[in-house]
């Protein structure tokens, strides 16, 4: 079994939770809160993992993810 690290991307609207991940194409779920969308997006990801090949996982430890929020006046 190999450590893998996968970036997530998690936005919060007023309809709830969407998270998906720029890693793995297609990989994304949604939930209710924050915490639900946590435990989904963990579960989509395994079952994605899962379909993978041993030699495409290590691809996944080669790319980092960088976000930040800017707070900007507009006038």
């Amino acid at each position: 079994m190999q450590d893998v690290r996968v970036n997530i991307i998690i936005e919060r609207d007023e309809d709830g939770c969407y998270a998906y991940s720029p890693d793995l194409k297609g990989c994304q779920s949604q939930g209710n809160s924050l915490e639900e969308v946590k435990v989904n997006i963990k579960e989509a990801v395994e079952l994605y993992l899962e379909t993978l090949d041993r030699h495409e996982i290590p691809a996944l430890r080669e790319r980092d993810i960088f976000t930040m929020a800017l707070e900007l006046k507009v006038a």
